[in-house]
């Protein structure tokens, strides 16, 4: 009896251990398997879907190959939000990215009246909220739209700087797109007129710095071109456009591929523009360089519908008649041809009437030489100083009745032709007038052919040499020399170039203004300058005559340092010799010591005779023409 209720007691606790290692097992199984669909779900909430799970009890394992350790921390994280922590066991590996091309990184910057949109693919590294403020403040009030995405790549070499740069330019131009890539910036945009369009790309090329490469595609609408001009030559010095006007591509290309065919290499500017007479320009233009071609040399000249043929002196009379004749039936009706064969020159006269006008690169005027009568020569002088500026002319020419009749209206076309260039001389003969110097807008040698076909008409020969220089051009904001040398004492103002005591070596606290000075010099270019370099009295004379020239030439060679241009620069060393304080106090000795920059002044050029005047020194009647001359010019003067 006793055994058997040890037995039953034995099997009832034997029962319940099954029941409970049962239970035990089930609910593990349910923790198990609960864990691992919350933490799955967790997972494919945050789109982790490389990410595995599996568990053990209560362990989670997180089992997978990240793209990246950030992607990683994430998977980890998520899967900390719904189980603890430190039942999450990683074993998650890390994709090597060392072999994997990174992704090409580029921006599309597009801007027009709906505000400003983003497209492309941004590094994760670069910060996406600061570009936004960025752009808002380049162009407050402009609605933004952000439709960037994110590659976690490292940043590509030159990628910040053309960042920083597209923002920057992105306020000059109303309607634009700008595409961005690492070290360039491929900019596009269209503006008013030619003259903007000009002006922008100096603005943009020098805002670039060199610091990344530029592409820049700014379109302006064609501007009005009167007289519609072109000038082709072909003589001794080569062929050339003077001046070079088309409506269309297809135009130009026809009149370039001639003027190649003619011999002509090299690049040549050949403006579009609204105005021409006839849709057959391109041809007729063709057409005549052409003829010139076949004559050996001359000069074709279109002014709307006028056309002037020269041909060089020496041509055979039968070609020039063939040749001129082929024209006037090929050119549409529209064109007139005038066609000039000069006559060979007969003994030369001792002496050739001329009118020459000059106009320095100070902007002073001179008018000299002969002029055809009183009432002329007051007009002359009266345009000029209108043109000019009536401080700056000096009128000496002198009448001289034999001229011939058109000599005045001549003249005053060569005025007006000098008023187109920054520096210059304009020279009329009875046979042609001739115009040469320097202009900073790139259209003046057209813009004066033009202007001469349409005041000398089609029967006057001119000649025309002018270069455009950068410097003198407005649109690209380089400063005149003057503007340079008053803009170096700002820069300084209240501060000094110093030096070590008793050297010529430079103060550390002169860095700064160096830089800023070296800044606008490299914009300035090759100007005449003159560092100058002054002393106190304290000590020998001939020492510090020394050490204030060893100290502008320390300057310079800082500048040099800085990659400004210093050829054209001028050292000098004055010692004590020009103060501009009393030496007698401290304070007026740190004035004395000075380095000072200043423009080197041209030299006062003396009047020269003309060749007709030369001659004509020894003359009873000149000698009185000379003196009514002086009088006049005496008169007014005074």
């Amino acid at each position: 009896m006793r055994l058997s209720s040890v037995f039953i007691l034995f099997c009832a606790f034997a029962v319940a251990a099954a029941l409970s290692l049962g239970a035990a097992w089930v609910a593990a199984g349910a923790v198990e398997e609960s864990s691992e669909r919350e933490v799955r779900t967790e997972l494919d909430r945050d789109a982790l879907t490389w990410a595995d799970v599996d568990t053990n009890g209560l362990q989670v394992f997180l089992i997978g190959t990240a793209p990246t350790e950030a992607a990683r921390f994430q998977a980890l994280s998520a899967a900390g939000r719904v189980v603890d922590t430190a039942r999450v066991i990683d074993q998650i590996d890390i994709v090597d990215t060392d072999g994997i091309a990174p992704p090409r990184f580029s921006i599309e910057l597009l801007r027009n009246d709906s505000g400003v949109s983003m497209i492309g693919l941004l590094p994760a590294a670069t910060d996406r909220d600061q570009l936004v403020n960025d752009i808002s403040r380049a162009v407050p009030d402009a609605p933004i739209s952000d439709l960037l995405e994110v590659a976690d790549y490292p940043v590509p070499e030159g990628w910040d700087d053309s960042l920083e740069y597209a923002v920057s330019v992105l306020r000059v131009l109303d309607r634009s797109k700008i595409s961005i890539e690492p070290g360039r910036v491929i900019i596009k945009g269209a503006v008013g007129n030619e003259d903007i369009r000009r002006q922008v790309e100096a603005d943009l090329a020098r805002r670039a710095d060199g610091k990344v490469r530029l592409a820049l595609d700014i379109t302006a609408p064609r501007p009005v071109i009167s007289p519609f001009t072109l000038r082709f030559i072909k003589d001794a010095d080569g062929l050339r456009f003077d001046a070079c006007a088309a409506p269309t591509e297809q135009d130009r290309a026809e009149i370039l591929s001639a003027a190649a065919a003619a011999g002509l290499e090299g690049k040549v500017e050949c403006r579009l523009g609204l105005g021409t007479p006839t849709n057959e320009w391109g041809a007729a233009a063709a057409m005549g360089i052409r003829a010139i071609d076949t004559l050996g040399g001359g000069t074709i000249t279109f002014a709307d519908s006028d056309v002037a043929l020269f041909a060089l002196e020496g041509t055979e009379p039968d070609l020039f008649d063939r040749v001129v004749g082929e024209l006037e039936n090929g050119l549409p009706e529209v064109f007139v041809v005038k066609a000039t064969l000069p006559k060979p020159p007969s003994a030369a006269p001792e002496g050739i009437p001329e009118f020459i006008a000059t106009r320095s690169p100070e902007g002073d005027v001179q008018l000299r030489g002969r002029i055809n009568s009183e009432i002329a020569r007051q007009t002359a002088d009266s345009f000029a100083r209108a043109a000019f500026g009536s401080s700056t002319v000096r009128t000496t020419a002198r009448v001289d009745e034999t001229l011939p009749a058109n000599w005045s209206s001549r003249v005053l076309a060569g005025l007006e032709a000098l008023s187109r260039l920054s520096n210059g001389a304009v020279r009329v003969t009875p046979e042609a007038l001739s115009i040469n110097g320097n202009t900073g807008d790139q259209n003046a040698s057209s813009e004066i052919a033009g202007l001469l076909a349409d005041k000398l008409g089609e029967t006057e020969g001119f000649e025309i040499d002018v270069v455009y220089q950068e410097k003198l051009d407005p649109l690209l904001g380089i400063p005149t020399p003057e503007q340079c040398e008053s803009q170096i004492v700002e820069i300084i103002g209240d501060r000094k170039i110093t030096f070590e005591p008793g050297s010529a070596t430079l103060d550390s606290a002169t860095r700064d203004i160096m830089d800023e000075i070296a800044e606008l010099l490299q914009l300035c270019g090759d100007i005449p300058l003159v560092i100058a370099g002054h002393t106190d009295s304290q000590g020998r004379e001939v020492m510090n005559q020394q050490l204030s020239q060893e100290r502008a030439q320390a300057v310079v060679d800082a500048l040099r340092q800085r990659r400004v241009l210093t050829a054209s620069y001028e050292v000098r060393g004055f010692g004590e010799e020009e103060p501009i304080a009393t030496n007698d106090t401290e304070e007026g000795r740190e004035a004395n010591r000075r380095i000072e920059f200043k423009l080197r002044r041209p030299e006062p050029v003396p009047e020269t005779e003309t060749t007709l005047e030369s001659i004509e020194q020894s003359a009873p009647t000149d000698e009185t023409l000379q003196t009514d001359g002086a009088e006049d010019s005496s008169d007014e003067q005074n």
